[in-house]
């Protein structure tokens, strides 16, 4: 018609680039659904078109709610972008593919943000299973066996002192003397290094940034994993590269000045206990490289992370549960008495406060979903496979809340589940490593420094327990302000409690100068 202009609608153009990542999430989709439809998986969620279960994966806190497991059972199957990856969510399967059957499932994934470019490839815990890792995991194990961490304790125990002198005077910044201290810790076991005076010490800001990144680059969530000729994609046109290349220019920097510092020391001080100094020690039995030794070094940094959530975590359960604190001072009064602070030497005597570390690692795991295993070949757990080179992750959550080996109470913060008739500590149940938990993960992939980790949270409670009652924050009316116990801050991998109030104050008038003499001892 006269006067109407005829327009036609835009044609909608798609770039090369673009056009191949459709493709590829075409032809995976594809791939994956014959393969599904041809082989009994495990029961699988609801999944959208090419992205499969990518929400469901992303959004954890689904996956530790008692309906995923109830619906889902045992073994669960998530299809993200035609990747597969197997949730074991109860003890019994996850020991079963991770720990009796380990010389299958002692893979890592390939996790290219995370261990290729930030750590350098050399990050023991992210690694593949090969020669290179046996050979740091040999090391690692021979300098942090249960007998070779009591070296660290008087580190360990001067430590705890320092944070429980910290958290009296100034309770408010709690998260801060908590993150020092677990800084310091690691710093003086993993490199000799002097007490740092604070957690705003550069050092401490710096394995903070380190271990953050990693963390969050360790969740697997970043489309280059998925999709790892991205890895080739220019740094100008890839934020994540410019990122991820940045943090591993600075972590490489870090590790090698700490680990040279100590080699220098060596040659002018002598020999001293720290895991660095054990390393150059033994260089030649254990055939690692100087860069080598000094990413294993900075593997045991990871610590910081995990026993500093610990702590916080531990923090919330005597606030919120103050029987259970009560009834740690009552056993403390009796075998330690108020004359001094406990000691390591106490530890058999002191089963109640042992329990509540081992029960803190089971209700809240700083990692409440293990960190990814892959398997070597095609497999079968009752009746349902599991394909080769599929992702492998336990659900630490559930396999510490499973009710046929914890008890209907499971959910429940209760220390007095660890203990025997007669008040004895108990060995765990089985498939947990006599802790009573799997916090620490499972087979050949379990966690190397967890008698140090163990040690550490032990004298740190026990001297907290013994100095300081802690109690509920109150509001501008007096009352209370419990902890949301439920609530959870997600940090890539690691789980932290939410702020909460909390009142810290000394027990008895004596606290305080039996701090200051101990303290005096150390030479500060």
């Amino acid at each position: 018609m006269e006067g109407v202009a005829s327009n036609p609608l835009p044609l909608i153009t798609l770039s090369l680039p673009l056009k191949g990542i459709l493709f590829c999430l075409f032809v995976t989709f594809i791939v994956s659904y014959v393969r599904r439809s041809r082989l009994r998986l495990p029961p699988q969620p609801n999944r959208l078109p090419i992205i499969g279960n990518l929400f469901q994966l992303t959004d954890r806190r689904w996956l530790y709610s008692r309906d995923c497991k109830e619906r889902f059972g045992e073994v669960m199957y998530l299809d993200v972008l035609g990747k597969p990856i197997i949730i074991f969510n109860s003890l019994e399967s996850a020991s079963e593919m991770m720990e009796h059957r380990a010389s299958n499932s002692s893979g890592r994934p390939r996790l290219i943000v995370a261990s290729e470019i930030i750590l350098g490839g050399l990050a023991m815990s992210l690694m593949d299973h090969g020669e290179l890792w046996r050979r740091m995991r040999r090391a690692a194990h021979e300098a942090l066996t249960k007998v070779a961490v009591q070296h660290y304790h008087p580190i360990q125990t001067k430590e705890a002192t320092i944070l429980v002198s910290a958290l009296l005077a100034d309770p408010e910044n709690r998260e801060q003397h908590i993150q020092r201290t677990a800084a310091s810790a690691i710093m003086s076991i993993t490199y000799d290094y002097p007490t740092l005076a604070s957690g705003l010490d550069k050092v401490v800001q710096d394995m903070d940034r380190s271990l953050h990144w990693a963390a969050r680059a360790a969740a697997g969530i970043s489309l280059v994993e998925f999709f790892p000729w991205m890895i080739h994609i220019p740094q100008r046109f890839a934020k994540w590269k410019r990122d991820a290349l940045k943090q591993a220019a600075e972590r490489s920097e870090m590790l090698l000045r700490l680990f040279n510092r100590v080699k220098i020391d060596l040659v002018s001080v002598g020999v001293r206990p720290s895991f660095s100094a054990s390393l150059i020690e033994h260089q030649d039995r254990n055939r690692l490289s100087e860069r080598e030794m000094a990413f294993l070094a900075g593997t045991i940094g990871g610590g910081l992370e995990t026993t500093s959530t610990t702590l916080m975590w531990w923090t919330l359960a005597m606030v919120a549960f103050p029987e259970a604190q009560r009834r740690a001072q009552a056993e403390l009064d009796a075998v330690v008495g108020r004359a001094r602070l406990p000691t390591y030497a106490d530890a058999p005597r002191l089963p109640y406060v042992r329990a509540i570390i081992r029960e803190v690692l089971r209700w809240r795991p700083p990692l409440r979903l293990g960190l990814p295993h892959t398997v070597a070949e095609d497999d079968w757990y009752e009746g349902m496979f599991i394909p080769k080179g599929a992702t492998c992750m336990a659900n630490i959550w559930h396999c510490n809340r499973d009710r046929s080996v914890f008890g209907d109470d499971a959910d429940e913060f209760k220390p007095g589940r660890h203990l025997g008739e007669n008040g004895e500590l108990l060995p765990g149940p089985k498939d947990t490593n006599q802790e009573g938990h799997v916090s620490f993960g499972f087979g050949r992939r379990v966690c190397v420094g967890r008698h140090l980790a163990n040690d550490s949270l032990f004298i740190h409670t026990a001297r907290i327990l013994w100095a300081a009652t802690l109690k509920c924050g109150r509001d501008e009316n007096g009352e209370e302000l419990p902890p949301d116990t439920s609530a959870f801050v997600e940090m890539g991998v690691i789980s932290r409690p939410p702020p909460f109030d909390c009142v810290i104050a000394p027990r008895f008038p004596e606290v305080q100068p039996i701090l200051v003499e101990e303290r005096e001892s150390f030479g500060d």
